[in-house]
């Protein structure tokens, strides 16, 4: 790594250590009340996700079922096929418009395959059920911005070596980043680890002061875009209760430097980076906490659900404050 690099990242990741990994604020009770997430609607859609979803018929069950939630929510999916052979795969999406901006966009993205031998229950089923829940709570509460919800299929390591095929056939459709705001892309969401040195983190990042235990979540997001990391990253004074208090650590990250720390450029916010788009990455650090990452014993009895349904909310409450400014 070159110094001029080292210098960037180290300013980079060194001032996100020292001052901002904060804890969230208060919200009103309406607000809570209209921005409720349902922890028993959580775990039912874990139950039902949480199995391998990796070949063919796998994943047309389980592009199924997002419809059927989808259409139960008042809602019309978008259904966006692309590739051949093992590489095919459907994107799932729908639209909730805006009140006062129809024009304008901010979509969540999850991806809803596995690989193959895991039954992917935090890799990606707890990000899945979060964004079902997402597009549960805000078909019925009115945003000035329009809400696009987007299930990514094919986003693991395919046999040709390449990934992220869902969100780069979504991304490289031009209609569908008109009036795109940003992106808040889910990626695992439901492990927490409490024992010191139980969050460990990747080469170049382990040089900072962060954080040994895992009871945080991270959201990474490119450089250009500090207005969108700022949301998830500034305790104000009308954002949630002490109960579902969660401590985020954010990560501004050059996006012309992926050579750098390449486990920051893993999941489907790349492509919208690549297309100039502000996205985040919001995720329980994978790999870097979960022991079960990819393995066959990623099931729902080794989730932390408390620490699931606390993420569901910090990411409910701050897409809240995205689509009304």
């Amino acid at each position: 790594m070159g110094k001029q690099l080292r210098q960037r990242l180290g300013l980079c990741f060194g001032m996100v250590a020292i001052a901002l990994f904060m804890a969230c604020g208060v919200a009103s009770n309406a607000e809570l009340q209209s921005l409720n997430v349902d922890g028993e609607l959580l775990r039912s859609h874990l139950r039902t996700l949480a199995t391998e979803r990796y070949n063919t018929s796998d994943l047309a069950r389980t592009s199924a079922y997002l419809t059927q939630q989808l259409r139960a929510y008042g809602y019309d999916p978008i259904l966006q096929e692309f590739g051949t052979g093992d590489s095919a795969g459907t994107n799932v999406s729908v639209l909730r418009p805006g009140t006062q901006t129809p024009d304008q966009k901010i979509l969540v993205g999850a991806h809803y395959d596995t690989v193959a031998g895991s039954p992917g229950a935090d890799d990606n089923a707890s990000a899945v059920a979060t964004a079902l829940e997402i597009a549960r709570i805000f078909a019925n509460t009115p945003t000035e911005k329009t809400l696009q919800v987007v299930f990514f299929d094919q986003e693991e390591q395919q046999p040709n070596g390449e990934g992220l095929l869902g969100s780069h056939a979504f991304a490289n459709q031009p209609a569908n980043l008109t009036g795109l705001n940003s992106a808040v892309i889910l990626e695992m969401l439901g492990y927490g680890c409490y024992e010191p040195g139980c969050q460990t983190y990747p080469p170049g990042l382990d040089l900072y002061n962060l954080p040994s235990q895992g009871d945080f979540i991270s959201v990474i997001g490119n450089i250009d875009a500090p207005e969108l990391l700022a949301t998830f990253a500034t305790p104000t004074d009308d954002l949630q209760t002490a109960a579902t208090a969660l401590q985020s650590l954010t990560l501004p990250v050059p996006i012309d430097e992926s050579s750098a720390i390449p486990d920051l450029f893993r999941s489907d916010h790349v492509p919208f980076w690549e297309n100039g788009i502000g996205a985040v990455m919001i995720s329980d650090t994978a790999n870097f906490r979960n022991p079960h990452y990819h393995q066959p014993s990623d099931t729902v009895e080794n989730l932390d659900m408390a620490f699931l349904e606390k993420t569901a909310t910090f990411v409910v409450e701050r897409l809240e404050k995205l689509l009304q400014e």
